[in-house]
Formats: C-alpha cells, structure tokens, sequence
C-alpha cells in the first residue's frame, strides 16, 4: 500500500444513514468532494487508522472505502467508524485521518448479521494493530492539531 500513511481532513456530512440506524455501529461520512481527493489508484476496502474530530482526542479507527457490495451503492464512499462512544452526533465539524494499514478487501455479505459480524472483527482487528508500537507514534502526529479559528468553507 504505497499511499500509507494517508493523512486525510474535511467536513462530517450525513451519509446513508444506515451505520448507526441499521448496524448499530455509527460512521463519520467524508463529502463526495473530499472522497473524489483520495488517490485514484487507493484500494477498495477496510483499514485501520487513527482519526480526531475537530481538536478533541485522538481514537482509534476503522475506516471503509468503497462501494459497498451489500447496500449496492452507486458512489463510491468514505465511512470512518470511530472506536468510541461520542454523546452527540458532530455532523459540521472537521475529521482528522490518518489510515495506516490495510484489513481485507469489501465483499457482499448474505445477511446484515453476517455484515455486523465482520464489521465487528474488523473493529478487533484494528484495535489490536493500533496497540503496536509503530502505529501508536501516529496518534500523537501533529497532524491532529488544527490551528485555532481553522475553519472549513461551508
């Protein structure tokens, strides 16, 4: 993976809806523009990374790019999975990426629990790749600190 790691920012737009509604596991959706600006060339699939919203902490991730094959989506989509329990949705503010490694490519599933369940070990997986050394030093990148008053055009 020739493009990691990827440090990636914009605004947290309404997605499909469907993350928090249908499978219990609530996903920060990136804007087309900002999904357009990721490399051509970048797979399809799941990573893992790290990811801040506005100047607040730094949590692990999980993060899916595609179209995924189970919903049929038309576009192609960046849905961040943050490993944390937020108290209130942050639709507007600023999300900081940085994906640092690669999981498995998307597939189709047979049922939504089968989605659920891979989606979970995912969440596993990426967990215990960001407790290795290596990919700790990443959280404290000064990448995750956005200069006061930085605002995004609306």
């Amino acid at each position: 993976m020739r493009h990691l790691p990827y440090f990636c920012r914009g605004e947290v737009v309404k997605g499909f809806g469907r993350g928090s509604k249908e499978l219990g596991i609530p996903t920060a959706n990136f804007s087309e523009q900002v999904v357009e600006s990721f490399p051509s060339d970048i797979s399809t699939g799941i990573y893992y990374g790290w990811a801040c919203v506005g100047n607040g902490d730094v949590h692990k991730m999980v993060l899916s790019i595609g179209w995924n094959p189970f919903y049929k989506n038309i576009k192609k989509s960046v849905e961040t999975h943050i490993i944390h329990a937020f108290k209130d949705e942050f639709y507007g503010e600023i999300l900081s990426i940085v994906i640092i490694g690669y999981i498995r490519s998307e597939k189709n599933f047979s049922s939504i629990e089968a989605l659920i369940s891979a989606i979970q070990e995912d969440i596993e997986e990426a967990k215990r790749q960001l407790d290795l050394p290596e990919h700790l030093k990443l959280k404290e990148d000064n990448f995750f600190h956005l200069p006061e008053g930085k605002t995004v055009n609306h």
